[in-house]
């Protein structure tokens, strides 16, 4: 039984409670391990350790903070197999997609934001013959950083490292349900000479240690990534404590194939943008527009792909199509495909739990679902389902399909598909998201601002936009 412990203070402790979790596999559906339900006395420890360390880290050398930072990803590139395992373990989902883009993007986080950190600057302004201003950006303090479960280190590095490189402590919190990679970061930033109580790694339920989290006086920032519920929810929680506040939310993405495509390209990158990591990627595709005069081809050429993916054992390096997380999301996506039924959808691919035989013979597998016939406005169009379910609708013209594509409450990310660069850049201004990818998806520069509006969230992430959500700007003004 692999119990896990708490990261505070460079040292690993058991929650002051004793209480813990259990961790399931999703893949056999068995408990495997522990980890601790924190709570309120955890973080007071936690922001106590961060108070100590913060004046030094503080003011340390750029230099020396960065080589600190580059060290913590070195650390995570050596061990990658076995984060990668403890990922899939966790996750359920292939092995090789962990090995791949998990764990080397969380090593990319850190060494981007060790390079980031000496290289962010200020602004100056002049008033001629009469005084300069200069803007200064300080380090918030302590943090909080709270992260989900479907790119589980993946996106804890993503908050953590530019909140440390702008030389703030940070208490985080990874999801109860994939604990494992967060908790082996502790052993790996110890090792690469991070100060004890800059980064302290709480365990727990939202509700019990994540609320702690956000309601300790002392923590002066949150950065959320979730659902949009819960995301609403520490809004409205926070709003009277007058913090910071970033929230990376759900989203509803669109994809906008044109028959001008490259269409063999364009099959294969529309499937995986659909059915990566179980559909459970939030800036997945889930609504397909296709123009009409290629939907029935395009159609075909996705429910063959959706017929030939296998779930499998997500340890064996062959799969490609995991497990869904738990059980309970998997009843989650369940219900979206009975409802879509219900709302006259046709299921043309999938719409299956898959019962495998041998050691995960009780492991949450759904086949690749797809779905058309139904109206834009079915609750399986407008709602997030969060997993290997996508929905198929024909439209005429560019017009209709903007439309189409900016009907819904979230605005993360859209996937246009055409070689008309005139179209791809009047779309892409029309359409009301975050990010747009043209012709490609998942493509990242860590450079650009990640984020969305309306339901998707608040505020941006990466690259400088982290740096300046991790700061407090300052004006300074000499008179001459």
């Amino acid at each position: 039984m692999d119990i896990l412990q708490n990261f505070i203070n460079g040292v690993y402790k058991d929650p002051v409670n004793s209480n813990y979790l259990d961790n399931i596999e999703p893949a056999t559906g068995l408990v495997y391990g522990q980890t601790p339900d924190s709570g309120e006395e955890d973080v007071a420890l936690a922001v106590e350790a961060a108070e100590k360390a913060l004046p030094q880290w503080r003011i340390m050398p750029l230099e020396q903070r960065a080589d600190i930072l580059y060290a913590i990803a070195q650390g995570i590139e050596s061990q990658l197999d076995e984060l990668a395992l403890a990922e899939s373990i966790d996750n359920g989902k292939p092995v090789s997609l962990a090995q791949a883009v998990d764990i080397p993007r969380a090593a990319s986080n850190f060494k981007f934001f060790a390079h980031a950190c000496s290289q962010f600057a200020s602004e100056s302004h002049s008033m001629t013959n009469t005084a300069t201003n200069y803007t200064l950006r300080q380090a918030i303090g302590i943090v909080g950083c709270i992260s989900p479960w479907n790119l589980p280190l993946y996106l804890f590095t993503w908050k953590i490292a530019p909140a440390l490189a702008a030389g703030n402590c940070v208490i985080a919190k990874p999801s109860e349900v994939t604990p494992k990679t967060a908790a082996l970061l502790g052993k790996i930033c110890l090792d690469a000479g991070l100060p004890n109580g800059v980064l302290n790694i709480l365990h727990g339920t939202g509700s019990s240690v994540g609320a702690a989290i956000c309601n300790h006086k002392k923590i002066k920032a949150i950065s959320f990534t979730g659902g949009t519920t819960t995301g609403a929810a520490i809004a409205s929680q926070l709003a009277p404590q007058f913090k910071k506040l970033s929230l990376e939310l759900g989203g509803k993405n669109p994809a906008l194939v044109f028959a001008d495509c490259d269409f063999d390209a364009t099959v294969e990158q529309v499937f995986r943008a659909s059915f990566a990591n179980q559909g459970q990627i939030c800036l997945c595709a889930s609504r397909i527009y296709i123009e009409r005069s290629v939907y029935e081809k395009f159609k075909q050429a996705l429910v063959d792909k959706a017929h030939a993916l296998k779930p499998d054992d997500p340890s064996m390096a062959s799969t490609q199509m995991g497990a869904i997380v738990s059980q309970d999301h998997l009843d989650k996506v369940l219900s979206y495909i009975a409802l879509a039924k219900n709302e006259g959808g046709n299921i043309i691919a999938g719409g299956e739990q898959v019962q495998l035989t041998g050691r995960c013979e009780n492991g949450y597998f759904l086949q690749p679902t797809i779905i058309e016939n139904l109206d834009n406005s079915a609750q399986c169009n407008q709602e997030e389902i969060f997993g290997p379910v996508i929905t198929l609708q024909p439209f005429d013209t560019d017009q209709e399909a903007v439309a189409l594509a900016n009907d819904s409450q979230y605005g993360l990310a859209a996937t246009i598909w055409t070689t008309n660069l005139s179209r791809a850049h009047q779309l892409s201004e029309q359409l009301n998201t975050g990010i747009v990818w043209v012709n490609c998806w998942l493509l990242r520069d860590l450079r650009t601002p990640f984020g969305g509006m309306n339901h998707s969230g608040v505020g941006r992430e990466g690259g400088f936009e982290a740096m300046r959500f991790f700061t407090e700007s300052k004006n300074v003004c000499i008179k001459y």
